[in-house]
């Protein structure tokens, strides 16, 4: 495994992963995600309209909260994934920032970074300052919430091999974890995609994905880093559907609700 000092590797890995993301991707029901994770918000006191989808991608999960009639903003590391959002996206704000230095975007009754973004961030710190960008845009009452993935997701997604075939499009994804991968190992998998061409000849892309595991120890510091408390935990399972409990030997991701300390 090597990482290239002084480069973002997320960056770098979706921007010439963007044209393929949709299809990768295309297996998840995102409506029914977004009504699942509105569903949480709205039991742990989310009253207003306002929300702020960092990490959002190529607008995937953008698209059914501005559907479900919330005014929304949205940022990304990737200008490559951005300009795909954009196309689906007319009228809303979207806005190229590193997760790590969000800055000032507005005031946001729900600030929501989900689909692995923290994961992407290697270092603890990191995660804490990405939180604290978050809860720096939240409105008077607002909440933040976000997901991690989980060991099983290493032990698995993250360990084998995986092909997504579409017309003239295929993505081969090469997941490296070992199976004793551990809490708080860094994952890495290797992703080519090949686009036909006019001529009838094949491109290949290729992008280098690092991931690491973040415990509930280490959320639970970049938190209290961030002047932000955790409201609840969820597992969630591969049908999207979420339990109130976190097993990480059996579900994918965890859900984290927070607000900041004392509201």
């Amino acid at each position: 495994m090597s990482i290239a000092p002084g480069v973002d590797h997320a960056e770098q890995a979706y921007d010439a992963f963007a044209p393929f993301y949709d299809d990768f991707t295309g297996h998840h029901d995102y409506d029914a995600w977004i009504e699942t994770l509105e569903g949480l918000a709205r039991r742990h006191g989310l009253s207003g309209r306002r929300v702020l989808d960092v990490a959002c991608g190529t607008g995937k999960s953008t698209l059914p909260l501005v559907g479900r009639g919330y005014a929304v903003t949205g940022c990304d590391g990737s200008a490559a994934m951005l300009a795909l959002a954009r196309e689906k996206l007319p009228g809303v704000a979207l806005h190229q920032r590193d997760l790590r230095e969000i800055g000032a975007l507005g005031r946001f009754d729900l600030v929501c970074c989900i689909d692995d973004g923290l994961n992407y961030l290697l270092d603890p710190d990191e995660v804490a300052s990405a939180l604290r960008g978050m809860a720096a845009n939240l409105a008077a009452g607002g909440l933040v919430l976000f997901d991690v993935n989980t060991l099983s997701t290493y032990r698995g997604f993250f360990a084998l091999p995986t092909v997504v075939e579409g017309p003239a499009r295929m993505v081969v994804w090469q997941g490296r974890a070992r199976p004793t991968f551990g809490p708080g190992d860094i994952a890495s998998a290797t992703v080519d995609a090949y686009a036909e061409d006019r001529a009838g000849g094949w491109s290949r892309v290729r992008a280098e994905h690092f991931q690491r595991h973040h415990p509930a120890e280490v959320i639970a510091s970049a938190l209290a880093a961030a002047g932000l408390e955790r409201v609840a935990a969820y597992g969630q399972d591969l049908t999207g559907a979420v339990e109130p409990w976190v097993d990480e030997a059996r579900h994918t991701k965890i859900v984290y609700v927070a607000r900041p300390h004392g509201r």
